[in-house]
Order: C-alpha cells, then structure tokens, then sequence
C-alpha cells in the first residue's frame, strides 16, 4: 500500500439487526425483547428476515424458517416488514452521515463508507464515536463502525464487535487479527468459493494472503488475484458517493404459498414477477440486455439460467416471454417453491443502440416517420422535451435512484 493509501481513513458504518431496530424505535414496547421481521408470515415458509440480538440469543438465525424459529424461541415477537418504514430510517441516518463529509457511498439499505480523511484533526475515534451517539440518539439505531485505512479493512472492522462496536483494524494487525480467521469469514467470499479454495489447502485468510498467485487465479480467475490482495491489507478502491447510480440488474423474486406444478399458476407468477421488473426498468429508463431466471424446487435445489437478448429491450410483454421460455426449457416439473426474475445487463435507454436485424426491421421501418418527428422535437427544444412511451423524470427530483439491491431509497 502506497503512502496515500496508508493516510485514509475509512469508516463502514453498519446498522445492527436494521428492520427488527428501526421496529423497536417506532414501537418502545418492542425494546429489549425477541423480535424478528418475516416475509410471509402467515404461510409455512415464512423466513427470519433479520431479528433482534435477544431473539439470537435464543438461537434465532437470519434465513430461518419461521416454524424452526418459533419452535427455539416460543415467546418470539414477529412482525411483517414495512419497507416505507425502512426506507426512510435509511434516508434519516445517511442524511446524518452526510453531515460529516461528503464523500459517503451508501451500498446497501443499512450500511455505507465514508472517507474522513480531510476532517480528523487527532483523534480517528472522535468522529466515529459521535455519529455512533447521534444515531443512537436521534433515530435510536445501534450500529458498529469499522475504522481502516481501507474499504474492506474497514468493512472487517465493523463485523467484529456486534452490537454497538468501534473496532480499528491497521494493516500492520493483519498477523493477529485478520489471518487466524477461516477464510470463510472473509468479506467476498461465499460459501461456494471457500469451498473450492479448500480444495487447494486454503482454510485460513493466512492461507490466502500466502497462496500461489497462478494456482489461485487458474481456480478463480481475476477474482483470485482480487481476494489474495484483499488478504494482504490491499484495496485502493475509493469512497463514491456516486455508485449507487450504477447498476447492472432489476429484479424480483418470490416464495409460492405452496410448492406447485400448476403451470397456469407458475405462468401468472412469472407474469406478475416480469410486470414488477418492467415498471422499475420504465422508472429508471433503462433496457435489458439479458433475462435472467431463478427456479427453486420443495427440496431447495435452485437452478439459474439467463439468454442473452438480440436487441435490448424494456418491454413488458418480452421480459415475460423470455423468461417463461426459459423456464419452459429448464423445468423438470418437480414442485416449485421459489420463481424468480431478473433484467441484466442493463443499458441507459438513451445509449442504447438497437441492432436491426432482417426480423424486427420490418417494425423499426414503420415507426421510422414518428421518430423522424420526436428527433426533431428534441433537436430544437432539447433531450427531456418528449420521450416516447416513458414518464420524463422530474427536473428537481435529485434523490439517488438506486439498484436492484439498492433500490431501498426509492421505489
């Protein structure tokens, strides 16, 4: 790490069990006790989507069936979640996060980095200890802050003491604090990838920041140099408060009331998941490159598959027919549990370049006079003047539009 590097100072702040806290402020009752927040809460296949750290301690895990949950904690509180609810818990605390500096990178609904390099005079506690105090204070949400000379230093940082933690993790820490850790317990690594580094002996992040560069990347690919370097203290990734405007995916997913075969049901699904899609493309004025589906069977095989388009497109009705041929193709018609569809590769529908070919030219050719018109309409009077089949975006309207995992600001 080179000198400027090594001067950051970076803080990942994450908000502590985010949905069951942000219940807990609007509802003082809730406080101190099991709560957990479940999607479908009322069906056999309701999921622990976060819980408090008193439901934890009974044994309650994110990802849990809700019937397993109850079963380990009977006197468990559950509540559906209330995205609104979130959303503006969200805005609150980066608002307040952005009182500090500038440079603050939301990457998700309950977490960020910011960069206060510029701003420390002596102390790089102070700061992190204030914002953990105003947001406790204020919005009364716990959260943990990372503090590094780094993104993924810091974002480490901020795992290791929970709830209500400030950890400080320096590069020359790294023998001590980072490499004992199963490699597992890493940041980028996924359950999949820990077990194929395993196949070549790599059990610990010691194990990775000393692997052979060649075998690593013949195993990963460019992501193995990445995650070796990573082990190492390595990341000159800055702080960019403008990355929540990139985006490659829109998609929706959603568990059945029942596994089914029924196709007339897993047909109107796939419609009902392809019209969510379409709206929030039309919203963000994008098109699609690639359709992407998920299938989940009863017994939790899932199965993916996506098709690359010919010509982008932001049409509700091919975003469906895409994806039930997909699914058509890909389904062993066992009992489904889980559909899901996504948008890829997405594209500013003003940069997109549509290429004819001999099957839609014949439909491009009839629409030729009306686009003729609305291109001189927009040479004379401008791009936001009139745009064709979309909603034109408020002038004044500067609130982050955000991705498919980041949506959480507008939607």
């Amino acid at each position: 790490m080179d000198k400027s590097q090594s001067r950051r100072i970076i803080l990942h702040v994450d908000m502590n069990s985010f949905y069951a806290s942000v219940e807990m402020a609007f509802d003082p009752n809730l406080r101190n006790k099991p709560l957990a927040v479940a999607g479908n809460v009322e069906e056999r296949k309701g999921i622990i989507i976060t819980c408090s750290y008193e439901a934890r301690a009974k044994g309650v895990k994110t990802t849990m069936p809700l019937w397993q949950a109850k079963k380990l904690c009977p006197d468990l509180i559950v509540k559906k979640p209330n995205f609104d609810r979130y959303r503006k818990a969200s805005t609150a605390m980066f608002d307040i996060l952005r009182e500090f500096t500038d440079l603050v990178e939301p990457v998700s609904i309950d977490e960020g980095y910011m960069d206060i390099t510029g701003i420390i005079n002596h102390n790089p506690l102070e700061i992190p200890i204030t914002i953990q105090k105003r947001l406790l204070d204020e919005l009364l949400l716990p959260c943990s802050i990372g503090v590094a000379p780094n993104k993924f230093l810091a974002k480490m940082a901020s795992n290791m003491k929970k709830p209500l933690g400030i950890t400080i993790l320096r590069k020359r820490e790294l023998q001590d604090t980072l490499w004992p850790l199963p490699v597992a317990n890493m940041h980028g690594i996924g359950e999949k990838t820990a077990e194929k580094l395993s196949s070549i002996g790599i059990k610990t992040i010691y194990d990775l920041a000393h692997s052979d560069i060649v075998q690593l990347k013949g195993l990963l690919g460019i992501n193995g140099e990445r995650l070796k370097q990573r082990a190492n203290g390595i990341d000159n990734r800055e702080v960019n408060p403008d990355s929540i405007y990139d985006f490659k995916s829109i998609g929706n997913s959603t568990t059945l009331p029942k596994d089914t075969t029924n196709q007339l049901v897993i047909y109107e699904v796939l419609k009902k998941l392809s019209h969510s899609v379409f709206v929030r493309m039309k919203r963000k004025d994008v098109l699609a490159s690639k359709i992407f589906i998920s299938i989940r069977y009863g017994n939790l095989k899932t199965i993916t598959r996506s098709k690359k388009l010919a010509n982008p497109t932001q049409s509700e009705d091919e975003i469906y027919r895409q994806a039930k041929q997909l699914f058509d193709t890909h389904w062993d018609e066992e009992p489904i549990r889980l559909l899901g569809v996504t948008a890829q590769d997405l594209v500013e529908k003003k940069e997109a370049m549509k290429q004819l070919d001999i099957f839609s030219y014949e439909d491009d050719a009839k629409q030729e006079p009306l686009l003729s018109v609305i291109d001189k309409i927009k040479h004379k009077y401008g791009d936001k003047v009139i745009q064709k089949g979309i909603k034109g975006k408020l002038e004044g309207d500067q609130s982050p539009g955000t991705s498919f995992n980041k949506d959480f600001l507008r939607e």
